[in-house]
């Protein structure tokens, strides 16, 4: 054992084997020194433990090449590409929605200029940041007002609190909804100030449980879109409009949080149709938050539309600063929200709604073209085929809808890795693909891979065998 020691290069040695390489010389040297340190501890361990113990295990020509790779992937930022071929569109785990070219082109824009973030061109005095998507909102919702802070759970946090600290806020008990991360309405609400009043059944409430719930104390009229789960079967929930008309009798505002909003009518697009933020400020809600990324396919925000004077409280309200968004997700939002200005034109733009809408008959063309690509990747190592399949929104959204895709079946043939085995390999490829597994297959969904990454897919799965593709 102290002979193999004894055969491993010193710490300079490699880092002087390693400047022959660009890609690694460029590498802060402290970086690089911590990496190659790292590389040489864990071969010590490993003849510690007997799992190295051939002296040519330890040449330089096997060394070298070893340490280049490891401190390649040490190297690389944390937060990375990820290929998304799960059919999930807005992926909670894998970055929500993408945004549109114009999007992104906006934010790095404001990320490389000074802008006029919150400075009135036509004045040239101080303005408001709010300024910039104020305008058009008002004009893709109806509404007469609109604010934005950093994300949905931020707009419920701000409107309870700023219309509700200390006093009762009545929802019915089946709109109770747990969002991604174990955050609960009921919790958002604690935190806010408000005070919870249930009404209802789980399954049924009716405009009488909300008349019998109110009183002095009562501050507000809260409906929740239920839009991460259905209760189905003998149901009964009060319609906005009703919850409005109450409203409008007892003298208190009605607020609908629509979570997963959108701006887009997809009753005519083969999807259900989803309550729109048009729809609710039309219907006479007081108040509406919803998000900006999701399926709205923006940048992620919450976004509050409704009564002037219901905002402007909103807007002065202290807590409004630490929730604020920056510039660049400022940026993006407008750009767009700009797109749904023309929504033929947004359906193919924002990715988001291009996936969503994606027809069947392009996306099985799609899957075939992949299944050629992978065939020629996977060497006979795999059985490559198309299958009928679903998609899902994701992000909360038509939680009992999947959409018609044309998936690749990856199945292992005799000696190869699992399907299981195939999805940890492919975790750590550059960049990394993530699929699903169903029935001891490994699947490819095409809906949520570009055009320009079908290629790219075959390649990383080269390099899950340690060989490249062309």
């Amino acid at each position: 054992m102290q002979h193999l020691f004894r055969l491993l290069p010193s710490v300079d040695a490699v880092l002087a084997a390693l400047a022959a390489d660009p890609a690694l010389a460029a590498l802060p040297r402290t970086l690089l020194r911590e990496a190659v340190t790292e590389f040489l501890d864990s071969l010590r361990a490993d003849i510690k433990a007997g799992r190295v113990s051939d002296p040519a295990e330890l040449a330089p020509d096997q060394v070298f090449p070893l340490c280049a790779r490891f401190v390649a992937a040490a190297s690389r930022p944390h937060y990375r590409r990820v290929l998304n071929a799960t059919g999930v569109v807005v992926h909670t785990n894998l970055g929500r929605s993408l945004l549109a070219k114009k999007a992104a082109q906006a934010a790095m824009d404001a990320s490389l200029r000074y802008s006029n973030l919150e400075f009135d061109l036509a004045t040239g005095e101080r303005g408001s940041r709010y300024s910039h998507v104020v305008d058009i909102l008002r004009r893709l919702t109806g509404a007469e007002a609109a604010i934005v802070v950093n994300n949905n759970a931020a707009a419920v946090l701000i409107a309870l609190e700023t219309l509700a600290q200390g006093r009762e806020v009545v929802v019915s008990r089946g709109q109770l909804v747990e969002i991604g991360g174990s955050f609960r309405i009921p919790e958002v609400m604690a935190k806010s100030g408000a005070i919870l009043r249930e009404v209802g059944a789980t399954n049924r409430t009716h405009p009488r449980d909300y008349e019998n719930a109110i009183n002095e104390e009562t501050a507000l009229l809260l409906k929740v879109h239920t839009s991460n789960y259905r209760i189905i079967g003998f149901t009964r929930e009060v319609t906005l409009a009703e919850l409005v008309a109450i409203g409008r009798r007892r003298g208190l505002p009605v607020m609908e949080d629509l979570g997963s909003g959108n701006l887009t009518d997809f009753a005519g697009l083969g999807l259900p149709g989803e309550p729109t933020v048009q729809r609710a400020v039309a219907d006479g809600a007081d108040l509406v938050t919803f998000s900006g990324d999701k399926v709205l396919g923006g940048p992620q925000a919450g976004i509050l539309v409704g009564r002037a004077d219901i905002i402007e409280a909103i807007r002065q309200n202290p807590l409004n600063r630490a929730l604020r968004i920056d510039k660049m997700t400022l940026a993006a939002l407008e750009a767009t929200l700009r797109l749904y200005l023309a929504p033929e034109a947004a359906k193919r733009e924002i990715p988001t709604l291009a996936m969503m809408t994606a027809a069947p008959a392009a996306l099985a063309a799609k899957a075939r073209k992949l299944a050629g690509l992978v065939k020629k990747a996977l060497a006979g190592r795999y059985a490559v085929t198309t299958v009928a399949g679903a998609s899902r929104v994701g992000g909360g959204a038509f939680p009992e809808h999947d959409l018609p895709t044309t998936l690749v079946a990856l199945t292992p043939l005799s000696g190869a890795p699992s399907a299981e085995a195939l999805r940890q390999r492919l975790l750590e490829t550059e960049p990394p693909l993530v699929g699903r597994i169903e029935d001891n297959a490994f699947l490819l969904d095409p809906r949520t891979l570009a055009d320009d990454e079908l290629r790219l897919v075959a390649t990383v799965l080269g390099q899950a065998f340690g060989k490249g593709t062309g």
